[in-house]
């Protein structure tokens, strides 16, 4: 008999992240700060308890990130990141608050990390460093806020289409083996760009649900142990492709459910392992997809709940 969702003690797990100041723990994640409240609002709207966190503080605590030059940091002090500041715009996005920051102003720090030659994108304005997920982090970020035009979608398109590999996979770089995570931002920006003819479905849908294991939990890439994370990260691209029956989604549902702490709350890894945000929010979220009884329903191209998809035209 499958675990049952323990709903409660996941949004008192949630709720109680932002009262741990006086826990080391708290101080040495400030880097992940901006994204933990991503994931831990987008949880919590799926369960239908958004309103657990004070909208307000959300929005001014959002706001204090942001730097002159529009980007977002994950922290008061910290650099403004494209991460960073598409999980600010998401959390703009939820809470109906785009109008709190300028448009505009946010646009101009993420379109010009585009290389416009190799259609490459970098994940800060100092940094070097480029891959896939800054390319969909870019296309989401700019798509919620109505600026995808000053956007160079073609170029991207055609650097994701060079990360394509002889198994239908994708990989974060050009010649990089093909992961879970580089197949969904791939996949993603390329919804997004509305080129998914550049896909080789059956191709990657096989190479897709056989991330699924004996113990029903499913890995980034072969040889590797299975991870809630990625019960996202296979998931929404089998969603994304309407292949969602290509796995054993029942035992992939009792591989998350058994990644509960049925004490404290939250979701782990996978199961003995401690918790947090990072796979509580990507565990509901794949049960979400699954169809999880009494769970809002979870949008696969931009982990938005689909319920404020339609506020603002993509």
């Amino acid at each position: 008999m499958a675990p049952e969702f323990m709903r409660e003690k996941h949004i008192a797990y949630i709720q109680s992240l932002d009262n741990k100041q006086d826990e080391l723990e708290y101080w040495l994640s400030e880097h992940l700060r901006m994204n933990g409240i991503y994931w831990g609002l987008t949880a919590l709207d799926l369960m239908g308890a958004r309103d657990v966190l004070a909208r307000e503080k959300v929005i001014e605590y959002v706001k204090s990130c942001q730097h002159a030059n529009g980007g977002f940091g994950a922290h008061p002090g910290h650099d403004p990141h494209l991460l960073y500041t598409l999980s600010a715009i998401q959390i703009l996005f939820i809470e109906d608050a785009l109008d709190a920051v300028d448009a505009d102003t946010v646009a101009k720090f993420v379109a010009p990390l585009q290389d416009r030659e190799t259609g490459t994108v970098r994940g800060d304005v100092t940094g070097d460093e480029v891959d896939t997920r800054f390319v969909y982090a870019a296309m989401q970020c700019l798509s919620i806020l109505g600026k995808l035009d000053q956007f160079d979608v073609a170029k991207a398109v055609e650097y994701i289409d060079q990360c394509k590999n002889y198994d239908g996979g994708y990989g974060f770089v050009p010649g990089a083996e093909s992961h879970a995570g580089g197949v969904f931002t791939c996949l993603a920006a390329l919804a997004i760009a509305n080129r998914l003819d550049l896909v080789d479905k059956d191709l990657l849908s096989w190479w897709l649900c056989e991330r699924q294991l004996p113990a029903g939990g499913l890995n980034g890439r072969p040889e590797k142990l299975p991870d809630v994370c990625y019960s996202w990260w296979v998931l929404s691209s089998l969603a994304i492709l309407g292949r969602l029956d290509w796995i054993d989604r029942q035992k992939l549902r009792e591989f998350i459910l058994d990644a509960q702490d049925d004490e404290q709350g939250g979701i782990a890894d996978r199961k003995g392992d401690m918790v947090d945000v990072f796979h509580t929010h990507f565990g509901i979220a794949a049960l979400s997809l699954l169809g999880f009884e009494n769970l809002e329903p979870v949008n696969p191209v931009y982990c938005l709940p689909e319920h404020i998809m339609g506020r603002h035209k993509m």
